[in-house]
């Protein structure tokens, strides 16, 4: 009797939103409207895909990433939301609480990437020091995100008490300095947040580049990201690639499958023969074992996401290869990323 097939877990599949979104109306100068992003947004979650990633930068007109994706949230369900998150010329703290509201506002659905600013331009906006080499912003961004974590789990679980009667809002016992001391940063804590739905929202870092300063960012993934992209034109880059990080991280002591390592691929589709054929290079790569999963680059948001929603996922999901719903609630769930025990937590049971 053969023995039975076993089952395929779906492919991760992300698409980034960083070109205009066409709203369907003019938006005043003064005014924002959000509209664009938000049809988008369910679009891409019409399509069961796991998240969108929002880019931005210091120099760059436009509204705040992560502000935007914090208007969204409340108007989706189940997608997961990754903005960009520059962490040169900004404070750890105000990092980790804007994202921990994030994955409050959105039920656990929030992401953040991670991303430096190099330009002199961009550090005469602050005046406070001039533009880092990009070796040392690369380490900073490190430093950040060990922060952050740190931060989200200087709140226990159970932190929160709301004892009315009792005029009690929190166990004190529960509540945890950070207390880190780094290259860049002294925090002490804690948090003004409570620990985020997820515990740690998801760090998700485009691990791309060459020399020097690639290596560094590959470190810095393989240390602290939860998901690693790599921009790839072929197969084989991308495993390369994949294999360099999984070494890498588990040589840092962590293991390698809780590092989901995305190719990035930029996409133009114009009729549904193009939607199919992504199809078919998608499963390709990842029968090869190019990637755990796919981060697509639309040329045009507005174009393409229609085309990959109603062209490329249908075929995916045929073929088993990318789920039909969305069984889970929070973006670790849809990545199959287990929540992190808080470390605090862990080390006063041990400390019993």
């Amino acid at each position: 009797m053969a023995s039975p097939t076993p089952q395929r877990r779906p492919i991760p599949l992300a698409i980034a939103l960083d070109g205009p979104p066409v709203t369907g109306r003019p938006a005043a100068p003064e005014r924002f409207d959000a509209s664009g992003h938000l049809r988008l947004v369910r679009l891409a979650e019409r399509g069961t895909l796991d998240f969108v990633t929002l880019g931005d930068a210091f120099g760059r007109p436009g509204p705040d990433a992560l502000a935007v994706l914090s208007r969204v949230a409340p108007a989706t369900a189940r997608i997961g939301l990754v903005p960009t998150v520059t962490t040169t010329h900004t404070e750890p703290f105000h990092v980790a609480t804007s994202i921990a509201t994030l994955d409050w506002v959105s039920g656990g659905r929030a992401g953040w990437q991670p991303e430096v600013s190099l330009s002199a331009a961009e550090a005469a906006l602050f005046g406070r020091r001039p533009a880092p080499a990009p070796d040392a912003a690369w380490r900073e961004a490190g430093e950040v995100a060990e922060v952050a974590a740190r931060l989200w789990d200087s709140w226990e679980d159970d932190a929160e008490i709301r004892d009315r009667a009792g005029g009690r809002f929190i166990d004190r016992d529960k509540l945890h300095y950070a207390d880190y001391a780094g290259e860049f940063f002294s925090v002490r804590g804690p948090s003004i947040v409570p620990r985020p739905p997820q515990g740690r929202p998801p760090v998700v870092i485009d691990a791309t580049g060459s020399g020097p300063e690639g290596a560094t960012v590959r470190q810095v993934a393989a240390a602290h990201a939860d998901v690693a992209l790599v921009r790839a034109q072929d197969p084989g880059t991308a495993s390369a690639a994949r294999d360099d990080l999984r070494s890498r991280a588990r040589a840092l002591g962590r293991d390698p499958d809780r590092l989901l390592v995305l190719a990035s691929v930029e996409i133009e589709l114009y009729a549904s023969g193009d939607a199919v054929a992504l199809a078919e290079l998608i499963g390709d790569w990842y029968a090869d074992g190019a990637a755990d999963g796919f981060h697509l680059r639309p040329a045009e948001p507005a174009r393409d996401l229609g085309l990959l929603v109603d062209g490329t996922v249908p075929v995916l999901q045929h073929r088993c290869l990318l789920r039909r719903f969305y069984p889970g609630a929070t973006l670790r769930e849809h990545l199959g990323l287990p929540r992190p025990a808080n470390r605090y937590a862990r080390a006063r049971e041990v400390s019993r």
